[in-house]
């Protein structure tokens, strides 16, 4: 039968997040911002629901005197992520 999807990587904007930060180092909030074309506020919410869960790991510094906030992806995450689309992939082959 069906494995149920990870709720948490089944929304898009989360989804979003995690294709692009499985794929480089770490990534700043305004590059993942731009890539996915959401709203400061939102993506803040969905970093922060991926950063309670383990996903992504979050560092918040300054650079001189901007904020800047980095995000990397946790070994939980890629766990996580690996298994999200194994299950995926369980759907397409019927």
């Amino acid at each position: 039968m069906f494995k149920g999807l990870d709720p948490l990587l089944h929304s898009e904007l989360r989804l979003a997040v995690m294709s692009l930060l499985i794929g480089v180092e770490e990534a700043d909030f305004v590059y993942i911002k731009e890539q996915t074309g959401a709203t400061s506020g939102n993506l803040s919410i969905q970093l922060d629901k991926l950063a309670k869960a383990g996903y992504v790991d979050i560092e918040k510094t300054f650079r001189g005197k901007m904020p800047r906030t980095v995000c990397r992806i946790s070994d939980t995450g890629r766990k996580a992520f690996a298994q999200y689309v194994e299950d995926l992939k369980s759907y397409l082959k019927l």
